[in-house]
């Protein structure tokens, strides 16, 4: 008995727990763009005027991660999901 509760409670835990992790589309292009966006004004902050910004689909699952590059000028940005803050390279 005890050992068929608790596979009936994991079932439920994990079929609750799949679409609370699960991300929508639009959530995904809406993370890209606020990655992109703040990464942007990081490294104009720091001189870069108009960089390419090439941001990874889905980062890690503590941070977005982009690539900035101008000319010969290339950098890495590191977004993180939970406080907004970014560093560059």
């Amino acid at each position: 008995m005890f050992l068929r509760l608790t596979l009936i409670v994991a079932a439920a835990s994990a079929a609750l727990a799949g679409p609370a992790l699960a991300s929508s589309p639009d959530a995904w292009a809406d993370f890209r763009i606020e990655v992109r966006e703040t990464c942007l004004a990081a490294a104009k902050a720091q001189g870069m005027t108009s960089p390419e910004v090439i941001v990874h689909p889905f980062g890690t699952s503590s941070y977005g991660v982009a690539v900035l590059r101008e000319g010969d000028d290339k950098r890495i940005c590191v977004f993180n999901k939970a406080t907004k803050a970014v560093e560059l390279t």
